[in-house]
C-alpha cells in the first residue's frame, strides 16, 4: 500500500468547513476577471518571443498546472508539452530543501529553448535549481513565466521572463497556489490574513 504525500496528510487534517473559512477570511487581491487578463498578456509576450521557435513548455507540478493550462489555450505557435514535480513546501506555509518528485528528461530538453511555467516566484530557489538543471540537461536556452512574482525586499536567485502580475508579501493562494493543499482551483488569487497564518 503506498503512503500518502505529505500534502495528502495535510489535506485530511482539515475539514471542509475549515477550509471555507480560510477563504471567507481572506482578502481579495485578484479576481477572475484580473487573472483572465493578466494570463493573456503573458501569452501576447510569449509568443512575441517564441513564435518562431518549436520550444518546451514544461509546467512545474502542482502549483504551474492551472496557469500553463491556460497559457497553452492562448499560445499558437507549435510546442511540445512535458512537466517537472520539484517542491520546497509540501505542506508547510515555508519552503525547505527541494525534493525532486519527477525530474527533468535528459533527451527532452537537449538542444532545446525551454519555457517554465509556475505558478510564483517566492523566494526563487524553487525555480532557479530546476533553471540549472535544465542547462546542465543540455537545454540551448531556459525562460521562464510565472503567474505571481511575489514582492520581496531581499534579491531573488532568478528573475522570471514572463510575470503575470506582482503580489505582496504575503501567503497567497488560488490559481493554482495552494493553502494547506487546497484551492488551488480557485479562479482568483486571495492573501491570508497574519491571524489565519500558523
Amino acid at each position: 500500500m503506498l503512503s500518502p504525500s505529505p500534502t495528502e496528510v495535510q489535506a485530511e487534517r482539515i475539514t471542509p468547513a475549515e477550509a471555507h473559512a480560510l477563504l471567507e477570511g481572506a482578502d481579495l487581491l485578484l479576481n477572475p476577471a484580473e487573472v483572465a487578463q493578466a494570463v493573456t498578456r503573458v501569452a501576447v509576450e510569449i509568443s512575441a518571443v517564441l513564435n518562431a521557435e518549436h520550444p518546451l513548455l514544461l509546467a512545474v507540478m502542482r502549483g504551474g498546472v492551472v496557469f500553463a493550462g491556460q497559457l497553452l489555450l492562448q499560445l499558437r505557435f507549435p510546442l511540445e508539452f512535458d512537466y517537472v514535480d520539484v517542491t520546497r513546501y509540501g505542506p508547510a506555509t515555508r519552503g525547505g530543501k527541494p525534493e525532486w518528485r519527477v525530474d527533468v528528461s535528459v533527451n527532452a530538453v537537449r538542444g532545446r529553448t525551454v519555457l517554465v511555467v509556475d505558478d510564483i516566484l517566492d523566494e526563487g530557489h524553487t525555480l532557479a535549481c530546476i533553471c540549472d538543471r535544465l542547462l546542465e540537461a543540455g537545454a540551448k536556452r531556459v525562460l521562464t513565466a510565472v503567474f505571481a512574482d511575489k514582492q520581496l525586499p531581499d534579491e531573488k536567485p532568478v528573475v522570471a521572463d514572463f510575470i503575470g502580475v506582482k503580489v505582496p508579501d504575503r501567503y497567497v493562494f488560488g490559481f493554482g497556489m495552494d493553502v494547506r493543499g487546497l484551492w488551488r482551483n480557485l479562479p482568483a488569487v486571495y492573501a491570508l490574513r497574519r491571524d489565519q497564518l500558523d
